[in-house]
C-alpha cells in the first residue's frame, strides 16, 4: 500500500514516514500544498494523511482540489488540538477522518487501515480467501493456520491484491502501489515477487490473467 504524507514540520514527516514503513507501507512525502497537489493529481495513491496547516497552499485547498478533480483518494487529515473547526470543514470537504496532533504513531497507523479498508469495501481487519487469513492489523498471514514467513514486499503485494478482490490488475499498476515513488522499480520483479508467493502459499490463489496482469478471484457465492 502506497501512501502520501503531506507535512511541513521535518521531524513529524520524518517520525510519520517511518512509522508507516515499519508497518509495510510505501511511503511518499511532500512539505507544502503545492507538492502535495501536484503528487496527489499525478500519483495513484491508497491514502494520504494531509496537514491542514501547510505552506503555499493550504491543506483544505488541497483536500478540496483533490475532490473537486473526482480523485477519491482516502485521506486522513491532521489538526491541531484546538481546531474543531478545521476538523469539520475537513470532514465537509471530503475528509475521510482526522487525527489530532500530537498523536500516536499506532492510532495513526490503526486509522489509516481502517480507512483504507473502507475503500476498499472491507469491514475487517482480517481478510480470508480460502485457507488463506491475512490480519492488516498484526501484518501477518496464515494458511491453514500454518503461518507464513513474507518479506515486506511480499506482504504488500499479498494484501493489496486481496484487497482489490476480483479485480485484474496490471504488473505497472501493482508496482506502483508496493514502492515508494523515490525507490527504483523494475516491471520484471513484479512476476518474481509473484512466484515466490505462489510456492509460499502453496495453493493456487494469485490467477495469470495473460496480457492483462493478476487478480485474486472474488469467493464463489
Amino acid at each position: 500500500m502506497r501512501v502520501l504524507v503531506v507535512e511541513d514540520e521535518p521531524r513529524i514527516a520524518a517520525d510519520v514516514r517511518s512509522g508507516l514503513e515499519a508497518a509495510n507501507y510505501a511511503v511518499d512525502t511532500a512539505s507544502d500544498g503545492d507538492d502535495a497537489w501536484f503528487k496527489g493529481e499525478t500519483e495513484d495513491y491508497d491514502a494520504i494523511v494531509l496537514d491542514l496547516g501547510l505552506p503555499r497552499l493550504d491543506g483544505l485547498s488541497v483536500l478540496k482540489r483533490l475532490r473537486g478533480a473526482g480523485i477519491a483518494t482516502p485521506i486522513l487529515i491532521l489538526t491541531a488540538r484546538d481546531g474543531w473547526r478545521e476538523k469539520v470543514e475537513g470532514i465537509d470537504a471530503g475528509a475521510d477522518d482526522y487525527l489530532t496532533k500530537p498523536f500516536q504513531m499506532e492510532e495513526l497507523v490503526a486509522r489509516l487501515r481502517a480507512i483504507t479498508r473502507r475503500a476498499a469495501g472491507q469491514a475487517s481487519s482480517v481478510i480470508r480467501s480460502g485457507p488463506l487469513e491475512l490480519d492488516t492489523r498484526a501484518r501477518a498471514a496464515t494458511v491453514d493456520g500454518r503461518a507464513l514467513s513474507l518479506s515486506t514486499m511480499e506482504y504488500r503485494l499479498l494484501s493489496y491484491l486481496l484487497l482489490h478482490r476480483g479485480r485484474t490488475m496490471s504488473q505497472g499498476e501493482l508496482l506502483e502501489h508496493i514502492h515508494a515513488g523515490d525507490t527504483d522499480r523494475d516491471i520484471n520483479a513484479i512476476e518474481a515477487l509473484v512466484a515466490r508467493l505462489r510456492r509460499k502459499l502453496g495453493f493456487p490463489l494469485i490467477e495469470t490473467r495473460r496480457g492483462h496482469g493478476y487478480c485474486i478471484p472474488n469467493e464463489p457465492a
